[in-house]
């Protein structure tokens, strides 16, 4: 277990300032509750039942973007999910924030609940950012202005521990500072797999768009995984190192592919050269066809790259199958392929079936990967863990270490020492 405090650790009925990360679609103007929501929810509940007052910090969007707005509708959703109030406060320190938080009342216990509120949108904060280092997060006037107002800072929000903002970092440089439920869990299983033993193969499941980071993974668990299964964007990249006429991006179709393949040819081709033989790619690629239906082409009869490539074909999913199974271990990161629309969620879809339905030990990583899961109505028992980290899985995966975890790390060597 890293080296941090818990929230199990502290007395009942405290004033917390808690960092969690709600970060969602938005569709037709309106927040969708995800399984980010219900993870933090259950932390807020247990906090609450604890007996302490809460102030929340999250965020919603980059400046700039569609999704940078307000966290009305996402305090509307939390309290939903949590059974009690969480008051919407349209400031982070201002006057109005800093009365809201005067008045927040601790409780006793499950029958008088702490209070909680949820503060405005952190990115909309001056100090919050940009990433910056966290002593210098920590001398904001935002981070200043509110660490006097609590009896502890805690970070649940695993999934931007990779970010180097002013309620990540530079809290815990200046309060004492403790993990969150969602924090500690996404932690222990997301680091697992370097420091766990298996009895029998350790098998990676690898997709999605992110190329960068997926190849920096396989790079830094040369030594722990067995097998290697490639689909999305990364498995065309792999295909087209092998000298087929795929990965590359189309006159019509969306840039994922030549940039990526331009940055990392060479560590590719290098993965490949050292451990290729353990590298499993699509032998088929499923793609839309003129009447709307989904088709699939044969990688090794693709003699030129002429439709955009959704999904891995059936028969990759009958290659890959019996290796998830077999597996003691399986870890997935990305999906195979565009799940969200269900001509091409097969690939996806299948491959989680397998691994839920397998005995081994499981863990699955990245929101939208996870959510596969409920939308496709797969056993959500039958996996160890479902993460709802990306770019923290990612960097947890490459041997990274997260800004946010070290911070926590850092503070409990302060409180300790």
């Amino acid at each position: 277990m890293a080296g941090f405090h818990t929230t199990d650790d502290l007395d009942a009925g405290q004033r917390l300032l808690v960092r969690i990360d709600v970060n969602a679609p938005i569709e037709d103007g309106a927040v969708q509750s995800t399984r980010r929501f219900e993870r933090h929810a259950e932390s807020i509940r247990e906090l609450l039942d604890d007996g302490h007052a809460l102030a929340i910090m999250a965020h919603q969007g980059r400046p700039g973007r569609d999704t940078f707005v307000t966290l009305e509708q996402h305090a509307d959703v939390l309290s939903e999910l949590v059974g009690e109030e969480i008051s919407y406060v349209p400031s982070t320190f201002g006057e109005e924030a800093i009365e809201a938080i005067t008045e927040l009342e601790s409780g006793t216990g499950v029958e008088d609940p702490g209070d909680a509120i949820l503060l405005e949108n952190v990115r909309m904060t001056d100090g919050e950012l940009p990433e910056e280092p966290p002593e210098v997060k920590a001398q904001t006037e935002f981070v200043r202005t509110l660490a006097n107002a609590f009896d502890a800072y805690a970070n649940d929000g695993y999934s931007v521990a990779h970010r180097s903002h002013a309620s990540i970092v530079g809290f815990p440089e200046v309060m004492d500072a403790y993990a969150g439920p969602v924090m500690a869990d996404e932690y222990e299983y997301n680091t697992s797999v370097e420091r766990r033993e298996f009895d029998g193969d350790v098998t990676m499941v690898l997709g999605g768009t992110k190329a960068e980071d997926v190849i920096a993974a396989m790079d830094n668990l040369e030594d722990t995984v067995d097998t290697f299964l490639l689909g999305g964007v990364v498995g065309e990249l792999f295909l087209r190192a092998k000298g087929h006429p795929v990965g590359h991006d189309l006159e019509d179709g969306p840039d994922l592919y030549d940039d990526n393949y331009e940055k990392n040819a060479d560590l590719i081709d290098d993965v490949l050269e050292r451990f290729g033989d353990r590298i499993e790619t699509p032998v088929d690629l499923a793609y839309e066809d003129e009447n709307g239906e989904r088709a699939e082409h044969a990688v090794a009869d693709v003699e030129e790259k002429t439709v955009s490539y959704m999904d891995v074909g059936h028969e990759t999913v009958e290659l890959y199958q019996p290796i998830v199974e077999d597996s003691a271990a399986v870890l997935v990161k990305g999906a195979l392929g565009v799940f969200e629309d269900e001509r091409f969620s097969y690939g996806t879809v299948e491959v989680l079936r397998a691994a839920g339905e397998s005995d081994g030990f499981c863990v699955v990583g990245g929101g939208d990967t996870s959510r596969t899961v409920s939308m496709y109505g797969l056993e959500e028992s039958g996996f160890d863990h479902l993460s709802i980290a990306g770019g923290a899985y990612l960097r947890a995966l490459t041997g990274e270490g997260l800004v946010g975890v070290e911070a926590l790390e850092r503070a409990a060597e302060r409180m300790d020492g």
